[in-house]
């Protein structure tokens, strides 16, 4: 038997019960994992609430780390004892025990925890597709990415500090200023207290930056498309204010021949190839000096708890739950 969080009914973070199920041999092209940290991310509470839809009742989860415990057949690169991480669909990365096809998991360096892995695999190729595929940025350019105090904020941070961009962040308050500050966050606008727009507008003289990483949505979503250069782009690829209302294409036209794109990951590591690619230039990135900050570790039965803290933005950097 495992342990595992799994959801029945959507709603808000009681509806998570942690419960034991069965444990299943893994079948031709699948192992299991024995899973030693699980990582938290705001598509979970999608999937919770039902803003992404879920067949019911389901585990939840989309990243994990932990060693194989067993192989199935037809499984070439993967051995008992392997360390391993992954984040990607199907669902149920929070529990203890976990049966996943072989090619939506990577191997892990061994300057790489497990710990490590749970708390940047989502996150982090999130990060790497947003700047380095959706929208190459390149040194020099100015950028501005919300919620820079974030789990994907903290390191596209550094991470575009890197490239040696420019990066203008929002956040909540001054502490998570300071935070994203000490991130390689040049100017941040605490959003509570400024109107961003204004500020990003000051910041560039006026001239607006090429591109707007907005994981926020419906709140931010105008303001994020005023803060653009004619013809830049906002990547819009989460909702944590809520969904993105329908609106007129005419606005992008009238804005400045703007683009709007609603990229994800699982479309950008779709492929074993891809999954791989991806987990390397992260796990290279973090050899550079790429920062990793887990700033909180629940136990995987505090599940509630975890989501709860999550929502009221409690939370900086990355999140683990720990089976």
């Amino acid at each position: 038997m495992a342990n595992a969080v799994r959801v029945h009914q959507c709603g808000g973070p009681e509806v998570l019960t942690f419960e034991q199920v069965e444990t299943a041999e893994p079948g031709p092209g699948e192992v299991r994992i024995a899973q030693s940290a699980v990582g938290l991310n705001f598509i979970d509470v999608y999937h919770r609430t039902g803003l992404y839809p879920l067949e019911l009742p389901c585990p939840i989860g989309m990243e994990a780390a932990g060693t194989i415990e067993a192989v199935g057949e037809d499984v070439g690169q993967f051995h008992e004892g392997d360390r391993v991480a992954y984040a990607s669909p199907p669902v149920g990365a929070y529990t203890d025990q976990r049966v996943i096809a072989a090619d939506r998991i990577v191997k892990l360096p061994d300057a790489i925890s497990e710990e490590m892995a749970a708390s940047i695999m989502l996150q982090g190729m999130t990060a790497e597709y947003l700047i380095k595929r959706t929208f190459p940025v390149e040194t020099g350019q100015t950028v501005l990415f919300h919620a820079a105090a974030g789990g994907v904020g903290l390191l596209a941070c550094q991470w575009l500090k890197q490239i040696g961009a420019t990066v203008i962040g929002t956040v909540g308050n001054a502490d998570k200023a300071a935070l994203a500050q000490e991130h390689g966050c040049d100017h941040t606008i605490i959003y509570s207290d400024e109107n961003f727009v204004d500020r990003v507008r000051e910041i560039t003289d006026g001239q607006g930056v090429p591109v707007v990483f907005d994981s926020v949505g419906a709140s931010t979503f105008e303001g994020s498309l005023d803060c653009l250069l004619p013809r830049g782009m906002l990547v819009s690829f989460g909702s944590a204010s809520g969904p993105v209302p329908p609106f007129n294409l005419a606005m992008l036209a009238q804005k400045g021949s703007l683009y709007v794109t609603r990229p994800t990951l699982m479309t950008y590591t779709a492929s074993h190839e891809e999954l791989v690619e991806s987990a390397n230039e992260l796990f290279e990135a973090v050899h550079r000096g790429l920062r990793v900050n887990i700033n909180q570790r629940y136990p995987l039965k505090d599940a509630e708890q975890a989501h709860r803290d999550l929502e009221a933005r409690k939370t900086t950097g990355s999140t683990i739950l720990i089976p």
